[in-house]
């Protein structure tokens, strides 16, 4: 398996491989007008440095000028070049706003370009994934790569780039006015600045690292906590819970103090080089003054020239963290679309045809582990239109069948057919079409009870919602409800019993209608009065469907053409109920201990 994505971050990811890869979501190949947007964007960004540095400066520079000669007649010209001044201050803000607003939908595309991305590629990654990863951590992972998209397309196009244009207009206008002193000074300064900045975001980023460490880690477990909440009353364990999500959060507060503690060298750092080139670039400014070289104004323009330019070098400290940080969660996010997916289609696979329903298990061997074997060697034939339950103690991989025919795991020996087409050579989209399942433990979409009806199919009509229901028989259960089919069921649908979720499930199977069923426990965790109805709707909707029942409970398979015991991942025995008892062997062991604990039952009820 590849290294767990959410286990960890790391504050020394490579900036360029990641942002070439996002590089194709800002500029997508299909979208010629997004490009435009993005030109357009860049124009204005361009039009407000040129106001900002030829118009603002400059006019600010002659009116000082003609008011140091004292020649209060220029009052007039004066006058209209302070407004003009203050005209390019304004031309400035319109330019970024109109930017922002031409940008703004080249952001959300890219945003969402990359969020479906990897919300499609966590659906298609293995069920073994998801099982050794946490929700609530690879949530927050996404969560946290989406978000730094639009910011990080800020920061480089309207930040980095127009300094970066800027400073080179500044470079240009002090060496034909003020000469090399000048534009050497500045580019030290510079430098100074992006090195020391650098160095400082990097120490800072190790902190801002562990730091999401422990966030991520905080989440996950609320997250986990949350969702398991009955078996933190059962056991009485919310205090407990409260002081872990406590220390996690406590050792996240620690590692925020000294995170943002360290933002208070960076900024004095970053002032202390920022005031001293103006200063230095003033004071030699002022000394050619004195030599007659240079004007009043002109110690005002190189002080407005700096100083619109340190605005944005002011937030190079927050721009590099920020890009940094952003290729931090979108490398974390980029793992996960670099997750392989462990079961995948075989190229140029067919989709799967079922005319009959046969399925055959043809000495099937699969382990979850390379070292652990859980089927060693199976074999069963079910025709067409046939009942075979599958029994036998637990663990001894009836469920692992039912995972097998959806094709959750591949196998590591044998095949599986149906109506002789292997399986592992469809597509796995037409295979599950085909395949319906009632599982052991229902799990409901926090949404109404028709949603989760409906969910069979898409595209399901409202009759069809209503005629599974009946055929499941819940529907008048729901019509007794005062919202219907829109009553809510709650999270992982707790508002209703288990025999109602149970029911859900069967209805849902029906909108599917597929031609192969499988029944994975699905009464065993229900009362013995819940469970017999039960049973009664599941062996209506068997009718005319290969189905294969995994059952605990032997009473639920007394009926089926076939039942298969499976002991430690071999089949043991195998027969019909009345052969299995006459051979006396683990199926007959197995129904004796069952009987014996229900007539002990019924004689502690009454």
């Amino acid at each position: 398996m590849p290294p767990d994505p959410t286990s960890h971050t790391r504050a020394d990811q490579p900036l360029w491989p990641t942002l070439r890869r996002f590089l194709p979501y800002l500029w997508p190949a299909d979208e010629p007008h997004l490009k435009l947007r993005i030109v357009a964007a860049m124009l204005l960004v361009l039009a407000s440095k040129l106001v900002q540095v030829f118009g603002a400066a400059y006019t600010l520079k002659y009116a000082v000028d003609r008011m140091a000669a004292g020649d209060r007649g220029l009052a007039t010209l004066v006058i209209l070049l302070v407004v003009g001044y203050a005209t390019a201050r304004f031309s400035t803000t319109l330019f970024d706003n109109l930017r922002n607003a031409v940008f703004e939908r080249v952001g959300q595309e890219a945003t969402r370009r990359l969020a479906a991305t990897v919300f499609r590629h966590l659906h298609q990654l293995s069920l073994r994934f998801h099982l050794e990863r946490r929700t609530g951590a690879v949530t927050r992972v996404v969560e946290r790569g989406t978000k730094s998209i639009d910011t990080m397309l800020y920061f480089m196009l309207f930040n980095i780039a127009p300094t970066v244009f800027e400073l080179a207009l500044v470079l240009g206008i002090f060496w034909v006015d003020f000469g090399l002193w000048l534009v050497a000074s500045t580019v030290v300064m510079v430098a100074a600045y992006i090195v020391f900045t650098q160095k400082v975001t990097d120490w800072r980023n190790a902190l801002r690292a562990r730091m999401n460490d422990l966030d991520t880690g905080a989440v996950a477990h609320a997250v986990d906590s949350l969702l398991n909440f009955e078996t933190v009353k059962y056991f009485g364990a919310e205090e407990r819970e409260a002081r872990r999500y406590d220390r996690a959060v406590e050792a996240y507060a620690a590692a925020a103090v000294k995170s943002e503690n360290s933002l208070a060298l960076l900024n004095v750092g970053q002032a202390l080089i920022t005031n001293a080139m103006l200063g230095g670039g003033m004071a030699f400014v002022a000394w050619g003054w004195s030599r007659g070289r240079f004007s009043a104004g002109d110690v005002v323009f190189v002080s407005t020239l700096l100083s619109q330019l340190f605005r944005p070098l002011d937030l190079l400290g927050m721009v590099y963290r920020t890009i940094r940080q952003g290729v931090i969660d979108m490398a974390a996010m980029f793992d996960l679309i670099d997750t392989p997916s462990e079961v995948i289609d075989a190229p140029g696979a067919p989709a799967l045809t079922v005319t009959q329903g046969h399925v055959r298990f043809e000495d099937v061997r699969f382990g979850y582990d390379d070292d652990r074997a859980i089927l060693k060697g199976i074999t069963i034939d079910i025709p067409a239109g046939h009942t075979v339950a599958v029994v036998g103690p637990s663990g001894a991989g009836k469920s692992t069948l039912a995972r097998l025919m959806y094709r959750f795991y591949d196998l590591t020996g044998g095949r599986i057919t149906i109506d002789g087409q292997d399986i592992a050579r469809v597509t796995q989209a037409s295979l599950r079409a085909a395949v319906g399942i009632v599982p052991q433990d229902t799990v409901l979409f926090n949404d109404t009870i028709g949603y989760n009806i409906a969910y069979g199919r898409e595209g399901a009509t409202e009759a069809e919602i209503v005629a599974a229901a009946r055929g499941a028989a819940i529907a008048d259960f729901i019509e007794r409800q005062p919202d219907g089919y829109e009553t809510r069921v709650g999270e992982r649908g707790l508002k209703l019993s288990g025999g109602e979720k149970q029911r859900v499930a069967i209805a849902r199977t029906l909108v599917k209608n597929p031609p192969i069923l499988i029944l994975d426990e699905a009464t065993s965790a229900l009362d013995s009065r819940t469970e017999a109805e039960i049973q009664a709707t599941l062996e209506r909707i068997e009718q005319g469907r290969t189905t294969i029942v995994i059952a605990h409970r032997l009473s639920t398979v007394v009926a089926a053409d076939e039942i298969i015991v499976l002991d430690a991942g071999r089949i043991v025995e195998r027969g019909t109920h009345a052969d299995l008892l006459r051979q006396a062997g683990l199926y007959a062991e197995m129904w004796n201990r069952q009987a014996q604990e229900r007539a002990e039952q019924t004689l502690a009820a009454e």
